[in-house]
Parts: structure tokens; sequence; C-alpha cells
């Protein structure tokens, strides 16, 4: 596959992808926060519905011998670290490095303060990485998988958690449906037009 390919198809599947967040409102603020303070589950629903396609596409993929797996390494520091920064940068700014392209995108002023300090962040990273590799990339035990300490393939393990994961998809589903949470005119932060019926029942104040 030559370069240009690949750009034309990494292009094609970020604008896949932005539309997909678009269209499912995991890349507002509010929907992000909410579900930090466990208030909405939305995000939790379409991650893990992309984690269950994911597993259900491997497992086909690579029960064929079509694709090879190439995990990384499991690092205590960096896992554990980089994660609770990453949980607390998302909670504070209400976007995550995914979703703030589509927040710029949609029109919000405060994701190009992000954006800013997510780069200015990757380049103090950049000089700082000498001196943190000691502490991120040590303490791990190495390239470690379900697959390899069970010895059950990993078409096997990918199928099983899958219909796991869709059994939790559709109890959490009929808890908190995604309509009630999103709102009843489908999109969550427009109001309905003045005049019309809100979603309480009541209708909206014209404008002034």
């Amino acid at each position: 596959m030559s370069v240009f390919t690949a750009v034309l198809i990494g292009l094609a599947m970020g604008a896949v992808f932005g539309l997909a967040l678009e269209k499912s409102r995991v890349f507002e603020p509010g929907i992000i926060v909410g579900q930090m303070r466990l208030r909405n589950f939305v995000m939790l629903k379409i991650f893990l519905t992309a984690v269950t396609t994911g597993l259900v596409v491997l497992a086909v993929l690579h029960g064929f011998g079509i694709v090879k797996l190439g995990p990384k390494a499991v690092l205590m520091g960096a896992d554990l670290i980089g994660g609770a920064l990453l949980g607390v940068g998302i909670a504070m700014a209400g976007a995550c490095p995914g979703t703030v392209a589509a927040q710029i995108g949609a029109g919000y002023a405060d994701a190009r303060l992000t954006l800013v300090g997510g780069l200015l962040g990757a380049v103090a990273f950049t000089y700082l990485e000498p001196m943190l590799n000691p502490i991120l990339l040590s303490g791990g035990p190495g390239k470690l998988t379900l697959a390899s300490v069970t010895g059950v393939p990993f078409w096997m393990l990918a199928l099983g958690f899958a219909v796991v994961l869709i059994a939790g998809l559709v109890a959490l589903e009929r808890w908190r449906p995604w309509r009630t949470e999103i709102g009843a005119n489908g999109d969550g932060v427009i109001a309905p037009p003045a005049g019309q019926v809100g979603p309480t029942g009541a209708a909206t104040a014209s404008s002034i």
C-alpha cells in the first residue's frame, strides 16, 4: 500500500469516525462529563458497542488467518499514570483527543483551547520523555494476553466477551434508554422551536 493510499484511507476513516461521533452526540461536553459523573451512560454504550464490533471483526479475521495480532506490552507506570491523567483531563475539559476535533467542527469555542493545551502537553512530554521513561516503561509483565494465559484461542475468547458485552448493553439500554438520556428531540442540546411542545409537555416561550 502506498503512502498516498494510506492517507486517503485514513481520511475516509476519520470522516466516518467524526460523523459517528456527531450523530451519537458523544462529542458533546455535557455527554462526556455526564458519563464521568455517572449521570448518563450514552458514552459508555457507544464505546462498548465499538469494542463489541471490534471483537467480532478481529475474531473472524484472526480466526481465518487474515490478520495477526500485535499486543503491546503491559507497563504499570505508563498504563496507570497515563490513564489517570487522561481521565482527569477528560473530566475537566469535557473532551478527549478524539472528540476535540468534532467539537471544533461543531462550533464549540472552548475546544480550541483544549486542542492547544493538548499540543503543548505533547511538546512538553517530548522534552520530558528521557526523564520519565524509567518510571513509565518499567514494572510490567510484558506482552500479557488472556489467550496466552488461558491457552484458549483468541477468536473463542473474543466471541465470548462479545456475547457478554451484548447482554450487558441490552440490560443497560433497558435501564437507561438512550432516547431518555439524549432528549426527546433526539439532539440533546437544541431546544424545541418557540411555541412547540418541549420534552416536559409544556409549550416553550417565544423569544423576545
